[in-house]
């Protein structure tokens, strides 16, 4: 899909009519419209490696910053890489209610990471957080986290070059290996879901299934009470 600065200062791209990305202003998955591209001659005369474009976001008119690596300058167009970066991320949300403390702790700080765009750093985090995971689900649940992460690949139709470096960066925790695979933005975004997923299983979904059946095990014992008092009545 390429994206390119043409020689009359217009952005184009070729993502159907709209070019939308989820808003870090106001959360939206939106429609962006280039407002300020820069202009053609000048980037043409200087050849920088990368350069900026500011959108507007069609949901709440709040400016988004991109910023492009050039693939290559053409004599009517600059072409711009798909791989651009979100100056600013959305923060990303998730469900902390049920997590241990100190796996909350590492978690947060690696979504920290992730909204700051330090991909390998958050990729680290991420290492840190499954590593304690597994400290406390043991190797029954270390087990079942892996067979999970297989089934997530088989559901998400996941490369096998990316679900690797997911593999890698999750399960290879012995330093005389490979050591932490450096992580595209394609790839972050991929081990954000997988983590997500898994620390959904392992944590919220049994938090929230063992708090709902607690509430009906409390509205049965009072339906109950009256029962059996009217019945020693």
């Amino acid at each position: 899909m390429p994206m390119f600065v043409d020689k009359n200062d217009g952005f184009q791209h070729d993502h159907g009519q709209h070019f939308a990305l989820t808003c870090a202003s106001c959360g939206v998955f939106a429609h962006m419209t280039p407002v300020a591209v820069p202009c053609f001659e000048e980037l043409s005369r200087y050849k920088p490696p990368e350069t900026g474009l500011v959108f507007r976001c069609d949901n709440c008119n709040a400016p988004v910053f991109l910023r492009f690596p050039v693939k290559a300058y053409a004599e009517d167009k600059v072409e711009l890489s798909t791989n651009f970066i979100e100056v600013e991320r959305p923060r990303e949300n998730f469900d902390f209610t049920y997590l241990p403390e100190e796996t909350e702790i590492l978690f947060r700080e690696a979504l920290d990471c992730y909204t700051m765009n330090a991909l390998n750093a958050f990729a680290s985090m991420c290492r840190r957080t499954i590593q304690r995971v597994f400290i406390e689900l043991g190797e029954t649940g270390k087990m079942r986290i892996f067979e999970q992460c297989n089934e997530i690949r088989d559901m998400a139709e996941v490369e096998g070059a990316t679900f690797n470096v997911v593999r890698r960066v999750l399960f290879d925790t012995d330093a005389a290996r490979e050591g932490m695979p450096v992580v595209t933005p394609t790839e972050a975004g991929v081990l954000m879901e997988f983590m997500r997923d898994i620390l959904y299983e392992s944590y919220v979904r049994k938090g929230r299934l063992q708090q709902a059946m607690m509430m009906r095990r409390y509205v049965a014992e009072q339906v109950d009470q009256p029962q059996k008092n009217g019945s020693h009545g």
